[in-house]
């Protein structure tokens, strides 16, 4: 996210299957400081979510993951917010505050390019 933050042009690389109608079908990651994970996961339920610890995972600065299973995202900019102003919570995968100028989806007839409404 600093990167998009401070990219004149953000360009996102993803597979064609995360294309989808409605985010939400997809695990959503929340990097989570490890001594508030309890907490946090109990707040991610309260927004819908069924969070799930990954195991075996430390990130690069010693925080865990959570994924977080179910959630039905309609409206990215709040809930990337919400999920945000969690005690605990470093950061979550919504790059809803920050979109991608240009998005490059690969797909089994090669790549598809969508720009920015």
């Amino acid at each position: 996210k600093i990167v998009a933050a401070v990219a004149k042009t953000f360009i996102c690389i993803a597979d064609g299957s995360k294309l989808v109608p409605v985010l939400g079908a997809f695990p959503l990651p929340v990097e989570v400081i490890p001594m508030a994970r309890s907490h946090v996961a109990r707040q991610l339920v309260k927004l819908g979510g069924d969070p799930v610890y990954r195991e075996g995972v430390v990130t690069d600065n010693g925080n865990v993951i959570l994924d977080v299973y179910n959630l039905q995202i309609t409206n990215p900019v709040e809930l990337e917010a919400q999920i945000n102003a969690i005690v605990g919570v470093v950061t979550n995968g919504l790059f809803a505050a920050r979109p991608a100028d240009l998005l490059l989806l690969g797909t089994a007839e090669g790549v598809k390019s969508l720009k920015a409404e």
